[in-house]
C-alpha cells in the first residue's frame, strides 16, 4: 500500500467502494482520547463529523474540539438532520460520524443515514440508566430506539475502543 492509496472499504449502505462513511458512533464525549489515539488510526478517516445539534451552534466547542483533531483529519459539525449523508458517503473522503446520544443517530437515521455499522462506545451513566457494558448505560427508550435502529438494518454494537470484540446490540441487551 502507498501513502495517499485509498483501501476498499465497505459503503455504508452496502456496496464497495473507494469513498465511504466508514463509521458511526454514539460517543457522549464527543472528541477525545479514544476516538483521537484509538478510532481514527484504525478506521483510517480523514474526516471527523460531529454530528450533534449543541455541538454545531457552540464555538467554544468548536475550537476545543478542533485543537484535539490532528490537521491531516477534516472536522466538520452539523446537526444531526443537516449531515447531506448522501454527499459525505459518495465524496472521496473516509469519514467518521460522532453522535453524542442515541436520540442523534435516530434523527439521522429519520434524515436519510443508510445501513451500517453504528457502535456504542460511550454513553454517560446517569438517572435512570441501566449499564449494558463498562461505558454504556442506556435508559429504556434508548434500547427500544436502538432495537428499532437494528431492527431497520442496522448493524449496531457495543465496542469502547477497536481491540475490543463488537457485541451486536440485541445480545448485548
Amino acid at each position: 500500500m502507498h501513502r495517499g492509496q485509498t483501501l476498499p472499504i465497505r459503503r455504508l449502505g452496502g456496496g464497495w467502494g473507494r469513498t465511504v462513511i466508514v463509521s458511526s458512533r454514539i460517543d457522549s464525549r464527543l472528541i477525545h482520547g479514544q476516538v483521537i489515539e484509538a478510532w481514527l488510526p484504525h478506521l483510517r478517516v480523514r474526516r471527523v463529523v460531529v454530528a450533534d445539534e449543541r455541538t454545531a451552534g457552540d464555538a467554544m466547542a468548536k475550537a476545543a474540539m478542533g485543537l484535539a483533531v490532528p490537521e491531516s483529519v477534516e472536522l466538520l459539525y452539523r446537526s444531526p438532520t443537516e449531515l447531506q449523508v448522501e454527499s459525505l458517503s459518495t465524496d472521496s473522503v473516509p469519514t467518521l460520524l460522532l453522535f453524542r446520544d442515541v436520540e442523534g443517530a435516530v434523527a439521522a437515521r429519520r434524515h436519510g443515514l443508510p445501513n451500517g455499522r453504528l457502535v456504542l462506545g460511550n454513553v454517560h451513566a446517569g438517572p435512570g440508566r441501566t449499564q449494558l457494558s463498562r461505558s454504556v448505560f442506556l435508559t429504556d427508550p434508548e434500547r427500544q430506539q436502538l432495537l428499532d435502529l437494528a431492527a431497520s438494518g442496522m448493524e449496531v454494537v457495543v465496542q469502547a475502543i477497536p481491540s475490543d470484540v463488537a457485541t451486536g446490540f440485541p445480545r448485548a441487551a
